[in-house]
């Protein structure tokens, strides 16, 4: 029975030391997304800068397909030790679900923490007739299925951001899907829609030159970068936000002490003047929300964009 007694007494002090070794190999990062996309840069940007912080290498596996859901599916395979992350935007966990039947949930994974973030944008030609978000709004409910708005897909993030403002507004506005924020920018300035909706970046050139000015932005404070919009809390919509976000996720049942450090390399690395300089020229600003802030932070917009989607009768 001492014997016993004494094993039970040493187990602590044989998985501790194991634990404050943390990492002690290289960190298989998920991007369930092209190379060379926003995503994927912004991870390898980030690897280089964790790569140093924790000491051991990053690699990253691009898994694109079915709006991130292909490379989330599959990362749901990997091992919850902290030798396994996901790297991705918001929309593969929080808006996919709501259109497509998806192998995974929100208790599917352990928040680590967000990155980025951005909001999306709506913007117009220079000679429609609203100067400010207030009038832009007003026009399209005092003409409802006049305009088109341009979006990333049936059921994608934007289509679900505006929905969720237009719907506070009775707005009927015609939403015609494409690829993605390239493809509706092609679009808008060819003349084939009347506004486009999607990520600041890629229209940012074209507001610059006068070809484009942006009106709305979809969140709650407005944008540095575009002075014309305005942030949706001015609107008297502030609950209607919704951001383009990166996080970092595990799978269900990481140690919380691996968890932490995580973060913690995180927070560092993400604040680092270069990635902040990095962000930038993105249009992105850092942001880091972990533990259960973040999961918090998921919840609300699952529920959020769950309620847009059952309007539009998009719902699974």
């Amino acid at each position: 029975m001492k014997k016993f007694l004494i094993g039970i007494a040493l187990l602590p002090l044989v998985s501790a030391p194991a634990l404050a070794e943390y990492p002690e190999r290289a960190i298989e990062v998920t991007v369930p997304a092209p190379a060379g996309g926003g995503t994927d840069t912004s991870a390898r940007k980030l690897a280089i800068l964790l790569e140093k912080e924790l000491g051991v290498s990053m690699a990253i596996l691009n898994v694109a397909g079915g709006g991130g859901s292909v490379g989330v599916t599959q990362f749901m395979q990997a091992k919850p030790d902290g030798y396994s992350l996901l790297a991705t935007w918001n929309s593969p966990i929080t808006t996919v679900p709501q259109v497509q039947k998806t192998a995974y949930g929100l208790d599917s994974f352990t928040p680590i923490a967000s990155t980025s973030e951005t909001a999306y944008t709506m913007c117009v030609k220079p000679d429609f007739p609203a100067e400010n978000g207030a009038q832009f709004l007003d026009e399209l409910a005092a003409n409802p299925d006049k305009y088109t708005y341009g979006n990333d897909g049936i059921g994608g993030t934007m289509q679900l951001a505006a929905e969720r403002i237009f719907q506070q507004r009775d707005i009927k506005a015609v939403a015609i899907p494409f690829g993605g924020a390239g493809e509706t920018l092609q679009n808008f300035l060819g003349g084939h829609i009347d506004i486009y909706g999607g990520s600041i970046s890629p229209v940012l050139p074209y507001v610059e030159s006068g070809e484009a000015k942006c009106l709305i932005v979809t969140s709650a404070a407005p944008v540095e970068a575009l002075p014309q919009a305005a942030g949706l809390e001015s609107l008297g919509l502030g609950a209607q936000e919704t951001l383009l976000w990166r996080m970092f996720l595990a799978p269900a049942g990481l140690d919380q002490a691996i968890a932490d450090r995580l973060v913690a390399a995180l927070e560092k690395t993400v604040n680092d003047p270069e990635y902040v300089k990095f962000l930038a020229t993105k249009g992105e600003l850092p942001n880091v929300v972990a533990g259960e802030a973040l999961t918090a932070r998921l919840q609300s917009e699952f529920d959020g964009l769950a309620e847009a989607a059952k309007k539009l009768g998009l719902s699974q």
